[in-house]
């Protein structure tokens, strides 16, 4: 699971055989996100608030260009 980063305690990630469409996922003490990189719909979520989605939706909206590059290199796109 390489992880692209983390910020104010989330960890920011991908699974080694991840599949497309290009996406996300996030993990802070037991809660779980899963963010469409193209849309930035959130798919799937689990122990979280709405604030809390909020505040990571501002952050991977923020940092998109470079987790979509993360997301290319690591998967040679």
């Amino acid at each position: 699971m390489p992880t692209v980063f983390r910020k104010d305690g989330y960890r920011f990630f991908f699974f080694s055989d991840e599949h497309l469409p290009k996406h996300i996922h996030i993990e802070k003490a037991g809660s779980y996100l899963r963010i469409d990189l193209e849309n930035l719909n959130v798919t799937h979520r689990y122990n979280i608030s709405q604030k809390e989605i909020k505040r990571v939706l501002a952050i991977v909206q923020k940092e998109r260009e470079s987790l979509l590059g993360a997301w290319d290199e690591y998967f040679n796109e």
